[in-house]
């Protein structure tokens, strides 16, 4: 329970917990989760394969041939499971006005100064480039990754195309792992970031400070519709 406050008379005043506000459903956090721990299982098996030095990582799979075998089909697994995320959340990435404000300004908001910049909807400039990024690279990954599958898809390509696609490959995972360390470290730096995706919930400053154009749009679709009218507060519908 939260401990009561009082006041310099010594009257008794109760506090109240943060206000709490919903930021994802749970259907979207378990999307999150199995697109995260596929691409960490990626990551590894894929360093496994990529040099002799990193072979020991191979152990974790049970072994060499098991790692090469697992690691096209996680790939395919981490495909569709972004897919269904990129579904959910791709009109809330699209670039606006105040994205541009936003990353003119970004030093702002490294000081912590973000009552300068624009009020944000759900997610920032730097949010929806982690987004498109990862959209774009794990498109490359899954075509490239198809044409150099010699298991299911031999003689798909010439042997010149599909050592291009080898290379493209490899730089297309050491771009992915990146962004996705840019992501983890940015969720770590803005405090109260970690629980939307483990609670499915922050807390009403949290939001406030962050993403206040969200928040202001939260509160007007939970505002109580005038009598006799539909839940937006217009005449309801024939």
């Amino acid at each position: 329970m939260p401990r009561p406050l009082y006041s310099e008379k010594g009257d008794h005043i109760e506090s109240k917990a943060p206000v709490r506000v919903s930021r994802y459903r749970g259907i979207t956090r378990l999307n999150h989760w199995v697109t995260a721990c596929s691409l960490i299982l990626l990551l590894l098996s894929g360093l496994a394969l990529f040099h002799p030095s990193l072979f020991f990582l191979t152990g974790l799979f049970g072994g060499g041939q098991t790692t090469r075998w697992l690691h096209p089909f996680i790939g395919i697994l981490l495909f569709f499971s972004f897919l269904l995320l990129f579904l959910q959340l791709w009109r809330l990435n699209l670039p606006k006005p105040e994205d541009a404000t936003w990353v003119a300004n970004i030093d702002e908001m490294v000081k912590g100064n973000e009552e300068k910049l624009p009020e944000l909807g759900k997610y920032n400039a730097g949010q929806k480039f982690i987004f498109w990024a990862m959209s774009g690279l794990i498109v490359v990954l899954i075509v490239s990754g198809v044409m150099i599958w010699e298991q299911f898809f031999d003689g798909l390509v010439s042997i010149q195309t599909r050592r291009v696609a080898v290379l493209v490959h490899a730089l297309a995972a050491v771009s992915i792992i990146l962004v996705f360390i840019l992501h983890v470290f940015a969720a770590i730096w803005t405090r109260g970031t970690i629980s939307a995706m483990t609670r499915g919930s922050v807390t009403g400053g949290w939001a406030w400070k962050h993403h206040r154009k969200w928040l202001r749009e939260v509160a007007e679709r939970q505002k109580p519709a005038p009598s006799g009218t539909g839940p937006s507060g217009k005449e309801p519908a024939e």
